[in-house]
């Protein structure tokens, strides 16, 4: 099972603590999730991508890029490799243009469809997938449902449009390669984001969620303090947005996201909520 760990926040702030220093921070779980890594950030909204083959807990430069990385929106992601040989063409996230994403699961019956299932990929698209996962098509099938929808390389693109898409391709790959029995589903849990909007779908592996803190350590200084900052929204805005496999420690309130749902931030950083079979909606209490 791979780890993943989304940050989307209102002031530029570093991860250092989340993906190194904490004792359950990404790099210490990569001693159960060897086979490469990869950090995506944004500065001046263009994503910058690193990545590796090496065990992250191992990796100076994951030691390196973590202690300097101060950004509004970051995706990392550990990998355990199930499809798709160890290289840097495999590795997550994903990136075309503005968008990353990162896949924590695997398409079942995968080798059996992946020619079907690239070739729903829209063919402006296609020439882009350039390595072996069923992670990089099922990006992809999400971008191709995307440009259905909305212009993927302008800035502001719907939340609606962005969950919808991501629902439509999944239900693409459950249709084509799901099986009748639990233990033939596709496990398709994914982050996406194009440094403005991030949305997170919990598909059959963990997915946890965090929007406030007990005491946010920086109260006395941060110019962005607000009430949402240290309990559950009552205005519909955020301003972070955090998802992990699992939680990290800290002051972070974490949540679990049923199986099935969405949650995720607009560009105002606007918090929605998709629950399974249901509507999108704005969350406030």
């Amino acid at each position: 099972m791979c780890r993943i760990f989304g940050f989307r926040s209102v002031l530029q702030s570093g991860v250092h603590r989340s993906l190194v220093a904490a004792e359950n921070a990404l790099a210490v779980q990569s001693e159960q999730h060897p086979d490469g890594w990869g950090v995506a950030y944004y500065l001046a909204g263009a994503p910058h991508l690193i990545k590796s083959t090496a065990t992250a807990i191992e990796d100076h430069i994951f030691a390196r890029v973590s202690g300097i990385v101060a950004s509004e929106t970051v995706l990392a992601h550990l990998r355990q490799a199930t499809t798709g040989d160890i290289n840097i063409l495999n590795s997550h996230p994903f990136q075309f243009g503005s968008w990353v994403c990162a896949h924590n699961g695997q398409i079942w019956n995968y080798d059996a469809n992946r020619d079907w299932l690239v070739e729903q990929v829209a063919p402006n698209l296609r020439r882009y997938i350039l390595g072996s996962t069923d992670s990089e098509v099922l990006f992809f099938l999400v971008l191709t449902e995307l440009s259905r929808r909305a212009d993927i390389h302008r800035r502001g693109t719907p939340i609606g449009d962005v969950c919808e898409a991501l629902q439509r391709a999944i239900q693409v790959v459950r249709d084509r390669c799901d099986g009748e029995g639990d233990d033939e589903k596709s496990l398709l849990t994914v982050v996406i984001t194009d440094g403005h909007t991030m949305v997170g779908y919990k598909g059959g592996k963990p997915l946890r969620f965090s929007t406030y803190k007990s005491t946010c350590l920086d109260r006395d200084n941060c110019p962005f303090l607000a009430p949402e900052c240290e309990a559950v929204t009552t205005t519909g805005h955020v301003n972070h947005l955090i998802l992990s496999s699992e939680d990290l420690q800290g002051q972070n309130v974490w949540e679990d996201l049923e199986d099935g749902a969405m949650i995720g931030v607009d560009w105002r950083m606007t918090l929605h909520r998709k629950d399974a079979n249901g509507a999108l909606y704005r969350v406030s209490s």
